[in-house]
């Protein structure tokens, strides 16, 4: 065999050594490459809407997946602000915003503008360069009115905050308590804002008056008005869409002053060790996907040209969005609650 063959045989063997070698190498590191970020995420969505978000996710980012840790808002609140020193949350996608923004302020909050970002409506944006939170999808509270029962009485439909206060209602209100009830308190806080403080409280001492019962659920008041067991029901837009979509008697009026309202949101905590999968969800978080996704559940979301309102559903609704101050709402909402409660909680349905 003369040496060139020889010098070829030895390469060829390199090469296939090599090639073996690479094999092996490929194998061995392939669980690596298979194995998923697992992200950890802290929210106050709804049950049934946890696994078409997660799902929807993963099919986009095959690489991540995502650990829910679900409870009520308050709950999941105050679990984040208990863990402030030893964070386990890696994102928040789901709480309301004045969660959110009361954890910038305590610095537990990774800034981060998401792409895409500039397309939402700018009440969506947490007003922060970078972002500290961005918006999903909005909640309100509006006036449910039972014409039908308004017929019987000759009452008289109302148009405003102000005519609530009138003796035409004595007795015939019932609103969320604010206490126990996220939709109660974004409608108290935006009276505050609307009027002032000092007004505010004039106001709310009046309306009491014609307050039945305060109830612990941000739906029930308009279903209550639906079925004609009050006149009026403060309370969730959708869920009056959703009454009045079954054929209930009732106008689904937005108040002349404006209406209170409360933003689901996205963050990303500060010392999550999964900073590149979490920025990849904020940046999901803001999609058309995502929002066609959130407008399964709300009439409001964050990106325009989604269409979301359901049928009944009022136009100038979102429209009367009052301009909200998210902070404050956080930094306010213990001395707000602790004055409502000793002023008006005699009227407060038992707690089951």
């Amino acid at each position: 065999m003369g040496d060139g063959m020889i010098g070829n045989n030895i390469i060829r063997r390199a090469a296939l050594a090599g090639a073996a070698a690479l094999a092996v190498v490929g194998l061995a590191a392939a669980p690596a490459f298979a194995q998923k970020t697992k992200l950890t995420v802290y929210t106050a969505l709804e049950n049934d809407q946890l696994d078409p978000f997660k799902k929807a996710f993963e099919a986009d980012n095959p690489g991540i997946e995502i650990a829910w840790v679900r409870d009520s808002t308050g709950v999941v609140t105050a679990k984040l602000i208990a863990e402030k020193d030893n964070p386990r949350a890696d994102v928040i996608w789901g709480l309301a915003a004045s969660s959110t923004a009361l954890f910038a302020t305590m610095g537990m909050i990774e800034p981060y503008a998401p792409k895409g970002v500039e397309a939402l409506k700018p009440m969506f944006r947490s007003g922060k360069t970078p972002d500290t939170w961005v918006g999903m999808d909005a909640y309100l509270s509006l006036v449910c009115f039972n014409t039908a029962e308004g017929k019987k009485g000759n009452k008289p439909v109302p148009t405003s905050w102000a005519d609530l206060i009138k003796p035409d209602y004595k007795d015939s209100i019932v609103m969320p308590n604010p206490a126990s009830s996220g939709t109660g308190y974004l409608t108290i806080a935006a009276w505050l804002q609307i009027m002032g403080e000092e007004a505010g409280w004039k106001y709310m001492d009046a309306l009491h008056q014609n307050i039945a019962q305060y109830i612990h659920s941000g739906s029930a008041p308009c279903v209550q008005a639906a079925k004609g067991e009050r006149l009026i029901g403060i309370g969730l837009d959708m869920r009056g869409a959703s009454e009045k979509t079954k054929g209930a008697p009732i106008d689904l009026i937005v108040p002349k002053e404006g209406l209170g309202w409360e933003l689901e949101a996205t963050a990303i905590m500060k010392g999550t060790k999964n900073l590149d999968a979490a920025k990849k969800l904020a940046d999901w978080a803001v999609t058309k996907k995502a929002n066609e996704l959130y407008a399964k559940t709300y009439a409001v979301v964050a990106l325009p040209g989604v269409k979301a309102a359901p049928v009944n559903y009022p136009v100038n609704a979102e429209p009367g969005m009052i301009k909200n101050d998210m902070e404050w709402m956080a930094k306010n909402r213990e001395r707000i609650l602790a004055e409502w409660t000793k002023r008006y909680d005699g009227k407060s349905a038992p707690k089951k």
